[in-house]
């Protein structure tokens, strides 16, 4: 059983020789240019953005406070994970309370893998009667995996490399979500 002195000096460690892919400023410059790309197409609606706990709650936080518009804030909390470290079937752990039927719902998240919890989460929206649904995720990563070929959100900050990636809502054994950057292990530690 591993103490939590031996946790957070393999978190320490793993911290300290991450590659830094995007930089704090990187990061908030591409925010920047979402929220820039969200207003023009969401300003004159009435639009609900609903974030994917807890990997998106970070860049939800930062994005949001750019958007100078009205719009309503919900989450939802799904995984195909919960606790293992392969997926299986979507859970539903919490479900949006803002009713969705007839409303422009722009789905937050962190980041954009393979894409199976998104695409059900898309499916749940249009099933609650959502009138459009669109995808913004802080990094889409770059592989040839994705559920679908060709998969992509409607609005991408940033792409990453093929590595476990961590920082900005991202996390790495349930820890360092709050790294202020984008990080790369090129093996998981």
């Amino acid at each position: 059983m591993t103490t939590a002195n031996e946790l957070k000096d393999e978190l320490m460690r793993v911290r300290r020789d991450a590659r830094e892919l995007h930089s704090h400023d990187d990061v908030q410059a591409a925010i920047g240019r979402v929220a820039v790309q969200l207003t023009a197409d969401y300003s004159e609606r009435f639009p609900v953005f609903v974030t994917i706990m807890n990997g998106g709650m970070v860049f939800a936080g930062q994005l949001l406070t750019r958007l100078d518009f009205p719009l309503e804030v919900d989450y939802l909390h799904a995984s195909r994970y919960l606790g293992d470290t392969s997926g299986g079937d979507v859970q539903w752990i919490v479900t949006p309370t803002a009713s969705l039927a007839g409303r422009d719902v722009v789905i937050l998240d962190d980041i954009l893998d393979v894409g199976n919890t998104l695409l059900a989460i898309i499916e749940a929206c249009k099933a609650q009667g959502a009138a459009t649904v669109s995808t913004c995720v802080l990094v889409d990563k770059v592989h040839d995996r994705k559920a679908q070929p060709g998969l992509k959100a409607d609005y991408t900050a940033l792409e990453a490399e093929d590595h476990y990636l961590f920082g900005m809502g991202m996390d790495y054994k349930g820890y360092w979500r709050n790294a202020p950057g984008i990080f790369a292990l090129d093996e998981e530690g």
